[in-house]
């Protein structure tokens, strides 16, 4: 009886295998691989990248104090020390507009020049600020604004004397959050099992239910304003443009993965690129219709994390243990080979 009952567990098992491999598709391989490796001269956590108005001075940053400084467009990075209280400083964002920047961190730092970082001066920030600064977005002359990781919006229009609420109420932690650029914002919760969503002129956040069982991972703006949601699962989702709270039948890039999608920015309007775990890179070129893969970047040692394009021709990929991709649309390479030095 037992040997009975082994074999049809087997012929079970093997069912189910073969069930599943149907269910596969192999997403076919990018034409040729745009992405050079860029050595950066540490193995801190890089958090955020910006750049002055000629695209070819910027400046990384990252825990414990990370600053790096680039004049070559980010071909070559050197670090940069600030003469601040704490060395543990975590630099979670920094922006620039023209020859004026900022940097946010935690616990409780904002820096400011107006001089392209050849000088930084700390502003002061009150102690009761709801949560610590994660994200700043340079918006011109002495202006700038500001969010916490619990939702709290800051704007200041006067160098940073002077900071105004932009939402009555904190939204409560956020596990990441974007800012369209008409100004509106989407945040996603710490355990990923709801959003919300900020316009200019509420008042308040506006909480979303997720809308389906996996958790929410990342979330962000397409360049029209639509919303795109990355869940467990290796999932992409965009939301309908004539029914923003509907949802469009959701994606899988690539089935049958146990790695995470952790990011998404688009090169131009029709072009997206997918950044996860283990160096997994997919790229569309028709808005999300259709998927292929990087497979020269599936190499790299890291999670792809974070993602920008500065211009269709000027991009970065930020990942694990200092790892940064350039993109270099003239240049096919082979990340199997040594990184820039």
């Amino acid at each position: 009886m037992h040997s009975i009952v082994r074999s049809w567990q087997r012929i079970v098992a093997l069912l189910v295998v073969v069930l599943m491999c149907i269910g596969c598709s192999k997403v076919p391989s990018t034409s040729y691989n745009p992405w050079e490796i860029i050595t950066v001269p540490t193995q801190a956590k890089l958090l955020d990248i910006a750049f002055t108005d000629n695209l070819q001075h910027g400046y990384l940053v990252g825990s414990s104090a990370t600053l790096l400084e680039t004049k070559d467009g980010g071909e070559t990075w050197k670090p940069l020390t600030l003469q601040l209280d704490d060395p543990k400083y975590r630099f979670n964002s920094v922006s620039f507009s023209l020859k004026e920047g900022w940097i946010v961190g935690e616990p409780g730092l904002v820096l400011h020049t107006t001089d392209e970082g050849a000088s930084w001066s700390r502003i002061p920030i009150s102690e009761k600020l709801p949560g610590g600064p994660i994200s700043i977005l340079a918006l011109g002359k002495n202006s700038a604004e500001m969010v916490t990781n619990v939702g709290a919006i800051y704007k200041t229009t006067d160098g940073g004397k002077n900071w105004k609420a932009q939402v009555e109420q904190a939204v409560g932690v956020l596990r990441n959050i974007k800012r369209s650029p008409d100004g509106k914002y989407v945040g996603v919760s710490a355990k990923g099992n709801f959003y919300s969503t900020w316009e200019p002129g509420q008042t308040a956040w506006v909480p979303h239910n997720r809308n389906s069982s996996r958790r929410v991972e990342n979330m962000g703006f397409t360049d029209n304003g639509q919303l795109w949601m990355l869940a467990r699962g290796g999932q992409v989702q965009f939301n309908d443009p004539e029914k923003p709270e509907e949802w469009l039948e959701a994606q899988y890039p690539e089935v049958s993965t146990s790695w995470g999608l952790l990011d998404m920015a688009y090169r131009t309007p029709e072009e997206i690129w997918l950044g996860g775990g283990s160096g997994n890179l997919l790229r569309s070129a028709d808005g999300g219709k259709t998927w292929e893969k990087d497979r020269d970047v599936e190499g790299v040692p890291a999670n792809l994390y974070k993602i920008v394009f500065f211009s269709p021709e000027h991009g970065f990929i930020i990942g694990d243990r200092g790892i940064l991709l350039k993109y270099q649309p003239s240049v096919a390479y082979s990340l199997k080979s040594d990184a820039k030095s």
